[in-house]
């Protein structure tokens, strides 16, 4: 029986992209595993509150106010979800080309010195080992190649975020030029469906 620990962060509802596909990764690796566990966290229906200076002990130090105190227990709360998933699903729309401040917000929190990652004379190391890591990233143009691809910010911090945590497992299914027509859309969700059906096995 395995984990799986199920993020979305897109602020567009039912029209998301990203939630329907993300939806059908979890369809995919429950219908192999139906007796998983699965933890739901919807980032931007529940926003986690983003860091602030009377908390910021809490996560980054040594918690001793009551702010501080309850940003460590939130830390620690998220953080065991990670540690407890053995597969992380992500619905990571394409803000400003970069990810949404909800799931920013996430990271902040799970990115814990001495916990998450740590530093040694050798420089910093991973912590979080073990992991499966699939992120559905919606695009409402073309930023996997060509002349857009520069402009891509999401991806590239993705993988710098789970590789700096010891993730190294990390899978990426783009949904891109979802913003140039309905047809578009439909193919973008299509191609996507078939790479999530071969993730699954």
């Amino acid at each position: 029986m395995s984990n799986i620990l199920v993020l979305n962060s897109s602020l567009s509802g039912e029209a998301s992209v990203s939630r329907l596909l993300v939806a059908d990764a979890v369809t995919e690796l429950t219908q192999r595993d139906p007796n998983a566990t699965l933890v739901f966290r919807d980032l931007a229906a529940n926003p986690i509150p983003h860091l602030h200076p009377d908390g910021y002990a809490g996560v980054r130090a040594q918690a001793t106010t009551p702010a501080e105190l309850a940003a460590r227990a939130l830390s620690d709360e998220l953080i065991a979800e990670l540690f407890a998933a053995d597969t992380i699903v992500i619905g990571a729309p394409m803000y400003n080309f970069s990810i949404p401040s909800t799931l920013r917000t996430w990271f902040d929190h799970v990115l814990r010195p001495g916990v998450t990652f740590g530093y040694s004379e050798a420089g910093p190391k991973g912590l979080v080992t073990g992991k499966r890591v699939i992120i559905v990233e919606s695009r409402g143009g073309l930023y996997s190649e060509g002349p857009a691809q520069a402009l891509d910010v999401q991806e590239p911090y993705l993988r710098q975020l789970f590789g700096f945590m010891g993730v190294t497992d990390v899978t990426f299914v783009r949904a891109e030029k979802i913003a140039f027509g309905p047809d578009a859309r439909d193919q973008a969700l299509t191609e996507s469906r078939a790479v999530l059906a071969k993730l699954g096995a």
